[in-house]
C-alpha cells in the first residue's frame, strides 16, 4: 500500500479534510453565534421563531433561540451546547457565551490563515481563559450582598427581556423575596422556588405566593372553593366500584337480586366517602378517579376533593403540607393528614382554575405567580423570571457580583492583553486574539444601544486605563459611558466564569477538527 493509510468507507460517505473542514466548521459556528448577537444587552432585539407546525416563539433569550432553531451542522450544534450548558449551570449569560464562542472561532480562523497551528491556538486560548478568570476575580465587589444589591442583579438580568424597564424593578424585588425565602444555612435551594404564569393581567400584577399553585378542577360543582385551616388527605387510589381481576359471570334471577347488587355498589361508594369524612379531612387529593356518588357525598359534607391529580402535583402537596400518601381510604388515619393555612380555587380568563395551597405545615416552596397580557408575553416573562432567580442564586452561592454593562469584559481584555507580552512564541498571538474576541462583547453592547461601537470601545479602554470603571449604560434613546455600579448594573461573577469556560472549550474543540466524515 506504499505506506499510505487505507480508509474503507461506504460509497455514500462524504469526507471533508484539512482547510475545507476547518473553514466549514468555523463558518457554521460563527453563523449560529451571529444569529443571537443582536439580542445582547438591554437594547437587544427579539427573534420570532416559527416552527413547521405554526407554533410561534418570540424571545431574545439566547438559549431559547438556539434551542428552537432547526440546526443540523454538527459544529453549529456545539455552539448550541454552549448555550445549554450556560443555562443549566448559572441560568443566564447564554447570549454572551454564544457570541464569545463565535468570536473566538473568527479569531482562530485568522490565525489558521497565518499558519498558526491549531494546537498552538488551543494552548493559547486555554492560557488566556485562565487569565480571564483572574481578571473576573479581580473585579468582584467586596460589598456585602444585601437585598438592594441582589435587586440590582435581578433587574440587570431582566432588563430588555420583555419585562419593561419599570416592571423589571418591581419584578426584581419579588425575585429577591422568593430567593431569600428559599435560603437556608447551606445556601439557596433553587428547586424550592417555582414560577407559574397566567395570562389576563399586566406583568405588574405578578406576586409571590408562599406555597404551591397548580391547575385542577373540583370533583363536584357543589364543593367549596375556599378552605381555611385545611386538613389535607392524599389518596393514591380510585374511589369507584372495585372490579374483579378475573373473568366471572353472575346470574341474576330476580329484581330483588339486581337491586341488592346496586345497593351493595352504592354502599361501597358511600363507604369511601364516609371513611374520608371520618378522618376529619377538609380537602382530598386523589390520584385516581372519583365516582360521581362519592363526589356528591363529599360535597354534601363540605369536603373539597380533586380527582386524577398528577404525580407532580401530589408530590408538591405532600412536600408543602406534610400529608402522607396512602394507598386506600380504608388505611387513611387522622395522623396521615397534612395542613395548610389556606387552600383556594381561583378562576382566570376563560375558565382556567388554579388551586393555591398556602401556609402548609412543612412548606418550604414559594411560587412566583407571573401575569402577562398574552401567552407570548407570559412565556417570555417566565423565562426572564427564571433567569433572574438563577442569577440571584448564583450571586449568593457562587462568588459574588461584578460590574456589568461591558465593564468586566474590558477588564478581562486588558488583563489578557497585558499578560500576553510575557508569553513566548506563536502562542502569544492566540492570547492576543482571545483579548480581541472578548472586546467584541462591549462593542456589540454599544452597537445594540445605538452608539458608535469603535468610539465606545476606545472610550471604555481609555477610562479603564485611567483607573475609572466604565461600561455602556442604556439611557434614553441611546447610551452613555459611565460607572455601571452607579446605575445598579451588576452581574454574578459565576455567569462570567461559566461563559469564559464554556465558550473557550467549544471554540478549541471546533478549531482542532481537520477531518469530517459523515454518513448519508
Amino acid at each position: 500500500m506504499g505506506g499510505q493509510p487505507l480508509f474503507i468507507l461506504d460509497e455514500d460517505t462524504q469526507r471533508t479534510q484539512g482547510k475545507d473542514a476547518q473553514s466549514s466548521n468555523i463558518s457554521a459556528g460563527k453563523a449560529v453565534s451571529e444569529s443571537v448577537r443582536t439580542t445582547l444587552g438591554p437594547r437587544g432585539m427579539d427573534k420570532m421563531l416559527v416552527s413547521d407546525s405554526g407554533d410561534v416563539v418570540i424571545t431574545n433569550d439566547g438559549a431559547t433561540i438556539l434551542e428552537e432553531m432547526d440546526i443540523e451542522h454538527p459544529a453549529a450544534q456545539m455552539i448550541v451546547e454552549v448555550a445549554d450548558t450556560q443555562e443549566e449551570e448559572v441560568g443566564d449569560g447564554t447570549t454572551t457565551a454564544s457570541v464569545l464562542a463565535g468570536q473566538l472561532l473568527a479569531q482562530a480562523e485568522d490565525l489558521l490563515d497565518d499558519d498558526v497551528h491549531p494546537t498552538t491556538i488551543v494552548e493559547g486560548y486555554h492560557e488566556a481563559s485562565q487569565l480571564a478568570r483572574e481578571a473576573i476575580e479581580g473585579e468582584v465587589l467586596d460589598d456585602e450582598l444585601d437585598d438592594e444589591t441582589l435587586v440590582s442583579v435581578a433587574e440587570s438580568s431582566m432588563t430588555g427581556k420583555g419585562t419593561g424597564d419599570v416592571a423589571a424593578g418591581r419584578l426584581a424585588e419579588t425575585v429577591v423575596d422568593a430567593v431569600r425565602q428559599a435560603e437556608n444555612e447551606s445556601g439557596v435551594v433553587r428547586d424550592n422556588v417555582a414560577v407559574r404564569t397566567q395570562t389576563g393581567a399586566a406583568s405588574s400584577a405578578t406576586e409571590l405566593v408562599e406555597g404551591v399553585i397548580f391547575e385542577e378542577d373540583p370533583a363536584h360543582d357543589n364543593m367549596p372553593t375556599s378552605v381555611q385551616d385545611a386538613d389535607i388527605a392524599v389518596v393514591d387510589a380510585d374511589l369507584e366500584v372495585r372490579e374483579s381481576n378475573i373473568d366471572a359471570e353472575y346470574n341474576v334471577s330476580s329484581v330483588d337480586q339486581f337491586n341488592a347488587a346496586l345497593d351493595a355498589e352504592e354502599e361501597e361508594l358511600r363507604g369511601y366517602a364516609q371513611d374520608l369524612i371520618d378522618t376529619g379531612a377538609d380537602v382530598a387529593f386523589v390520584t385516581g378517579n372519583i365516582e360521581d356518588l362519592v363526589a356528591a357525598e363529599l360535597a354534601k359534607a363540605g369536603v373539597l376533593a380533586f380527582a386524577s391529580v398528577s404525580d407532580d402535583d401530589v408530590a408538591s402537596v405532600v412536600d408543602s403540607t406534610g400529608a402522607s400518601r396512602v394507598g386506600s381510604v380504608e388505611a387513611l388515619e387522622s395522623g396521615d393528614l397534612g395542613h395548610a393555612d389556606d387552600l383556594s380555587i381561583e378562576k382566570f380568563g376563560d375558565g382556567d382554575e388554579l388551586v393555591f395551597v398556602q401556609g402548609g405545615d412543612t412548606s418550604e416552596t414559594v411560587t412566583v405567580f407571573a401575569r402577562g397580557g398574552t401567552e407570548h408575553v407570559a412565556d417570555e416573562l417566565e423565562r426572564a423570571l427564571n433567569d433572574a432567580l438563577d442569577v440571584v442564586t448564583a450571586a449568593l452561592d457562587e462568588g459574588g457580583v461584578v460590574p456589568g454593562a461591558g465593564a468586566t469584559e474590558i477588564a478581562i481584555a486588558d488583563h489578557v492583553r497585558s499578560e500576553a507580552a510575557s508569553i513566548e512564541g506563536r502562542k502569544q498571538l492566540a492570547v492576543e486574539a482571545y483579548a480581541d474576541a472578548v472586546d467584541v462583547l462591549p462593542r456589540t453592547l454599544a452597537e445594540n444601544t445605538g452608539m458608535d461601537p469603535i468610539d465606545a470601545l476606545v472610550d471604555l479602554r481609555s477610562r479603564y486605563e485611567s483607573e475609572d470603571r466604565a461600561g455602556i449604560i442604556s439611557e434614553g434613546q441611546t447610551g452613555v459611558i459611565d460607572d455601571p455600579i452607579d446605575y445598579g448594573v451588576l452581574d454574578p461573577a459565576a455567569v462570567k466564569h461559566e461563559a469564559v469556560e464554556s465558550a473557550t472549550e467549544a471554540a478549541t474543540m471546533i478549531a482542532r477538527i481537520d477531518d469530517v466524515i459523515s454518513a448519508e
